[in-house]
């Protein structure tokens, strides 16, 4: 074996190695500061958009990820740049490739973890709810405690939180109690035949009229609405705002109006249940004697 002739291959590939990374040199330079470059910028367009969501959204988990976001992708574009002034032109089209396969696998394997979050994105954009809400959705009632990008959690008031996925809130009816800051609530009975109906209404609103939570600029109604078999039905309104319980409220109006109808001699009759016994029962004749 000749090993000058493998000593002067070796040499002169380790020649042309030097010679072509002293070639390179000015552009590795100018990759390395351009990825420095990007970085810096990733980090300021992150706080940039982290305090312009800070003023229109609530949601910190929201805000957060678009930040984190913004900051990978304009990592992504100096990356690529890079290797564009590298001259890899190949490996920038191979790992664009790359990623989109990859994305395309992930967003299969987790669409419902995809579909949540982008829910939880427009739901936190759109702000058809915000926390301390009281909403009703999917079944569940209560308060709104934390707005995530995955799911909605809520109070229900018996001691428990209650997560639904963010899909189901966006896709689903929601009733907001809290948008407008004012409620209704409904109190449904009914009155015996025997009672004078204009007198009950009459009473009944005045009772409902001067409990403390009533609003005083809504009007109090009392409507007849149907000749049941053993009562004349009626549905009571009147209106409270956000910070009065409904089922307090309700509880109160139900005294006041049964002890309303108590000192006026009233029947409140629910049919099936209740007898209307107002009329009074003659007592029994004795019987004559032919003697």
């Amino acid at each position: 074996m000749d090993f000058s002739l493998a000593a002067g291959l070796i040499y002169a590939e380790l020649s042309n190695w030097i010679r072509t990374a002293i070639r390179f040199t000015p552009k590795i330079a100018v990759a390395i500061l351009l990825l420095v470059v990007f970085t810096f910028l990733s980090r300021w367009l992150s706080r940039w958009v982290v305090r312009g969501l800070d003023k229109v959204s609530n949601n910190i988990s929201l805000i957060n990820l678009t930040g984190a976001v913004t900051r990978v992708f304009v990592m992504a574009v100096g990356f690529f740049v890079a290797l564009g002034v590298l001259g890899l032109d190949k490996t920038v089209t191979s790992l664009l490739a790359g990623a989109g396969v990859i994305a395309l696998a992930i967003g299969f394997a987790f669409q419902d973890l995809t579909t949540n979050f982008i829910s939880g994105a427009m739901i936190a954009f759109a702000r058809p709810i915000q926390v301390g809400d009281v909403v009703e959705t999917n079944g569940y009632t209560g308060k709104v405690l934390d707005i995530k990008l995955r799911s909605i959690v809520i109070d229900n008031g018996q001691g428990q939180t209650v997560e639904i996925p963010s899909k189901d809130v966006f896709q689903k009816p929601i009733t907001n109690f809290s948008r407008i800051g004012q409620r209704r609530v409904e109190l449904a009975a009914g009155v015996s035949y025997l009672d004078d109906l204009p007198k009950a209404q009459q009473v009944a609103k005045a009772a409902i009229s001067r409990l403390p939570f009533v609003l005083r600029d809504r009007p109090v109604e009392l409507h007849y609405r149907n000749f049941a078999d053993a009562n004349v039905q009626f549905v009571l309104w009147f209106w409270i705002n956000n910070s009065t319980s409904p089922q307090a409220a309700l509880s109160e109006a139900m005294m006041a109006v049964k002890r309303t109808f108590d000192e006026n001699q009233i029947l409140i009759v629910f049919a099936g249940q209740t007898f209307d016994l107002k009329h009074k029962l003659t007592p029994p004749q004795p019987e004559q004697s032919d003697k």
